[in-house]
């Protein structure tokens, strides 16, 4: 039983995202940079605290666009380490800008960091995606890839079946109804 589906309808911050985004499917690089980047910073901590601080994250992470991301030096990994307002953990933060250059790299590579997800390894488990994400990604564990892959639709669990909201996703059709 998911236990977010329980308290998340009616909280003023985790309702929001429990309705409206997580589970649902997504295909934009920005939306799913910016997903991988939440899910690193919540490592070790609440997803209130993240969700509390997404709008500051958001606004230190330039948008959690990619090229901005990526072209960070110094004087920006200095400034996100300092500000109160974030979470200030420099494996994060470092792992954060390195990732966003792995996504510049996918586009290269695979047209986009979404079509890159689109090729699952084969057979397409947990196991499996997560020796795939850490083989490019910073920071990239077991509940990191987890959490991030259910919050995108591409792995089933992010709403029980009685979730008003499972429903509503399965209209979407999720990457894991088709596998």
């Amino acid at each position: 039983m998911n236990w977010y589906c329980d308290i998340a309808p009616g909280h003023p911050v985790h309702g929001p995202y429990h309705d409206h985004e997580y589970g649902f499917p997504v295909a934009e690089d920005g939306v799913l940079f910016e997903r991988l980047s939440l899910e690193i910073f919540q490592a070790g901590l609440s997803w209130l605290l993240i969700l509390n601080r997404r709008e500051a994250l958001r606004k230190a992470f330039a948008g959690f666009v990619p090229e901005r991301v990526a072209a960070f030096g110094a004087a920006e990994r200095e400034r996100l380490l300092t500000d109160p307002a974030l979470i200030r953990n420099r494996r994060k933060v470092d792992a954060v800008i390195h990732n966003a250059c792995r996504v510049l790299a996918l586009r290269a590579t695979h047209g986009s960091f979404a079509s890159w997800i689109e090729q699952p390894p084969t057979p397409p488990s947990l196991e499996a995606w997560v020796r795939v994400f850490r083989g490019t990604f910073r920071f990239a564990g077991t509940e990191v890839v987890k959490e991030f892959l259910m919050s995108i639709g591409h792995l089933p669990g992010a709403h029980h079946e009685r979730c008003p909201v499972y429903t509503e996703i399965l209209e979407h059709h999720p990457r894991w109804m088709r596998e």
